[in-house]
């Protein structure tokens, strides 16, 4: 689960992590409202969106009078903001953060992520803040440092220190920085967070550390005993069809191919997907449907998938074990008449009560294609979907 920057920096606060002042709107007059309660001479006007790259897209913008505040509000709000994240479709910009303008002298940059190789988080920090990370470590990678946390210890102090003095901070930077990662990685701790961004991380032209901005997202297996963070979600940045998906226990995210993948177990969807892309296909979606399966739940899964405009056929691909073969196949033959399916269908499924689904299959009348290993499932599906182009 993703939230919002204004929110990533409550939580920051919460910490004691230094961020600017800010207040969160959502019109104008509360953004120019902001500015006057905040004082100074300047202020950065920020989209919020689930999204990076928002300045480079003109989601990020200085004001130097409330009233050019109010300007870059009234652009801003209501705007499809598309960034290299967001994709092509963009983002509506519904709220906004007014912070007070820093002078920054250096920008650093800070992250922390599970790393699932090591089994631990890792502490990434760059000298080249205010950049893509991918970017930095395409072209200069010996720039990012990287450390992985022990949790029996947490961050150490000889830790962070040496992380600060690798990304150019000394004298007393150094303690701030040292302070400022071990307070991040209780609040990553604690949040069950999955990744914390900080980027950029400044040092200001008075020598103070500030985080300028703030990116947090969660386990979402985690939010039950996280009712504040659960409390910040905000469902008008999710995709439409992932939300419906939940709602009906369905393991669901959108992808940009057009071959529909309905698979019972999260590996066996994985594999499913990378055999289609070996036979030169493009997955549309990751849909996971569980060992508990229903006809509800399939025909549900089904119309998911059947909203994308892009897709040109579906592959079913069950392993019958907890699943029975016949239940899933019941459900195949009710979601296909229900939604009045269009195109072609690929049906393999393998294990407990295979010969019985096979039959519910060629007594249903439906035109489906049925394959008996993996590999010509993915050949069959591919070359359904290139005739259906």
């Amino acid at each position: 689960m993703n939230i919002h920057e204004y929110q990533g920096k409550d939580v920051l606060r919460k910490y004691g992590v230094p961020t600017p002042r800010g207040f969160a709107c959502a019109s104008a007059d509360e953004a120019a409202a902001a500015a006057t309660r905040l004082g100074g001479r300047a202020w950065v006007v920020k989209a919020q969106i689930h999204a990076g790259g928002r300045g480079k897209g003109g989601g990020v913008k200085l004001a130097w009078s409330v009233e050019e505040v109010r300007r870059h509000a009234t652009q801003m709000l209501g705007m499809t903001l598309k960034t290299h994240q967001t994709g092509p479709e963009g983002r509506v910009v519904k709220r906004l953060l007014v912070e007070e303008g820093i002078e920054v002298d250096k920008a650093l940059y800070l992250a922390l992520v599970v790393d699932r190789d090591s089994g631990r988080v890792a502490l990434m920090a760059s000298s080249e803040g205010g950049m893509d990370i991918e970017e930095v470590a395409a072209r200069t990678p010996a720039s990012i440092h990287k450390i992985f946390i022990d949790p029996a210890t947490g961050l150490k102090g000889t830790e962070a220190d040496i992380v600060a003095r690798g990304i150019g901070l000394s004298g007393k930077s150094v303690v701030q920085a040292r302070t400022l990662m071990q307070n991040l990685y209780q609040a990553f701790d604690a949040s069950d967070a999955s990744l914390a961004e900080i980027n950029p991380l400044v040092v200001t032209r008075d020598g103070r550390i500030f985080a300028l901005d703030a990116r947090f997202s969660f386990d979402p297996n985690a939010l039950y005993r996280q009712p504040e963070i659960a409390a910040m979600r905000d469902f008008d940045e999710e995709d439409a069809a992932e939300l419906e998906a939940s709602r009906f226990d369905l393991s669901y995210v959108a992808l940009e191919g057009d071959i529909g993948c309905l698979v019972n177990g999260a590996g066996l969807a994985m594999a499913t997907m990378d055999v289609i892309k070996l036979y030169g296909g493009s997955p549309a979606n990751f849909l996971d449907v569980g060992g508990g399966a229903t006809a509800e739940k399939v025909t549900q899964a089904f119309k998911l998938m059947l909203r994308n405009p892009n897709l040109r056929a579906i592959l079913v691909h069950i392993f019958g074990g907890i699943m029975k073969c016949d239940v899933i196949a019941r459900g195949i033959v009710a979601a296909a008449r229900e939604v009045e399916l269009s195109v072609p269908l690929v049906v393999r499924m393998k294990g407990t009560n295979e010969s019985l689904g096979r039959t519910v299959l060629a007594q249903s009348g439906l035109k489906l294609i049925t394959a008996d290993d993996m590999a010509e499932a993915a050949e069959l599906v591919v070359a359904a979907a290139r005739r259906g182009h």
